[in-house]
């Protein structure tokens, strides 16, 4: 491994990252295609499907727990909705990771294109008075709330994801969860979600070491980076950014499988 692909691969995760910790997502929507295609088209590397979605897993746990502790303070994190949806993805999570060694590598990407086309459709559905709720009043449907973790956990373990890409859009436009509360909560549901599709990417060896170390330095250096700008930002802002980033995102992933 080169200096060139080490750089390439450290940019690649602090992008990613400080956008993880801006918008609540682990960075798997960022990091998935930038793995897959930056590599090749510096000629510095190349990643299969099956090993970006291994090194993803792994960036986006260390991602999270940046972007947990920059929002550690503040009342920002929903301990009951962590709960309810951490644990449903946790399970969702472990099956679809240990699950996608059954995929071939077409299936990897067609399921990471519909998650994304939905999550684009969510994130454009007005969203309004959301976030005129108080953070301590804040009420959610608990078992609608971990029916849907369950299922992105599934989707999410296949890919390599912690799911936050799909999350946030269902906190905000089914749960009813305020901007900046969806975006801690969804990282420490990510970070509990994670676990589960790094445990299943490392049972099934799929995970290549040295870059993902490479990664997870990026990711501690520039998740809390980007939780502290994102705290800054106004809500809506946050929202068109999380859409068109989203949008970009599913239209690439379909222009490849199609």
């Amino acid at each position: 491994m080169d200096i060139s692909f080490i750089i390439t691969l450290f940019l690649i995760g602090f992008v990613g990252s400080f956008i993880s910790g801006m918008l609540g997502i682990g960075g798997a929507i960022i990091n998935f295609p930038m793995l897959l295609y930056i590599p090749v088209l510096l000629g510095v590397g190349h990643f299969t499907p099956h090993e970006v979605s291994g090194i993803t897993a792994i960036q986006v746990f260390f991602a999270t727990i940046g972007g947990v502790m920059a929002y550690r303070k503040g009342g920002f994190l929903n301990k009951t909705l962590i709960a309810y949806m951490g644990i449903s993805i946790l399970m969702g999570s472990f099956i679809g990771g240990f699950g996608s060694t059954h995929m071939p590598e077409g299936g990897i990407n067609l399921v990471y294109g519909i998650l994304a086309l939905l999550a684009v459709i969510m994130m454009f559905v007005p969203k309004r008075g959301i976030d005129d709720i108080p953070l301590d009043q804040v009420k959610f449907n608990k078992w609608l709330a971990a029916l849907f973790a369950f299922i992105v956990g599934i989707g999410a373990g296949i890919v390599g994801a912690g799911g936050a890409f799909l999350l946030v859009p269902i906190m905000l436009t089914v749960l009813k969860i305020p901007t900046r509360m969806t975006i801690a909560s969804s990282l420490a549901i990510t970070l509990i979600s994670s676990i589960g599709a790094v445990t299943g990417k490392i049972s099934t060896g799929h995970v290549d070491i040295l870059p993902s170390i490479i990664l997870v330095v990026a990711s501690l250096i520039a998740s809390p980076i980007g939780a502290n700008a994102g705290k800054k930002v106004n809500t809506k802002v946050l929202q068109i950014i999380m859409g068109i980033l989203i949008f970009a995102t599913a239209v690439k992933t379909w222009l490849e499988i199609l």
